[in-house]
């Protein structure tokens, strides 16, 4: 296994996780800028008016993209295994 390899190896990892950190962190930024601005026109100073939309916001967007993350997760191990069981073999 060459320095390459594993430096290779790690920006595969990271693409892949950015990948599936990225729609629900961009759901619930835009969500919370909704409801910032909603509060900034009301003046109504509320935390749990943020925490909850946000909540049920990213798990709907779980749900929704649930099956294209697995997906993702599930093609990134497989190659991982089978590179792995061809280095070690």
């Amino acid at each position: 296994m060459t320095p390459e390899y594993v430096m290779a190896l790690a920006h595969q990892a990271m693409i892949v996780s950015l990948s599936l950190a990225g729609p629900p962190l961009l759901i619930a930024l835009i969500v919370g800028l909704l409801i910032a601005m909603f509060q900034a026109a009301t003046q109504i100073n509320e935390s749990t008016l943020v925490f909850i939309p946000k909540l049920l916001a990213v798990l709907i967007t779980l749900v929704i993209a649930g099956p294209w993350m697995l997906g993702v997760m599930l093609d990134f191990m497989r190659k991982l295994f089978t590179s792995l069981a061809g280095i070690a073999g």
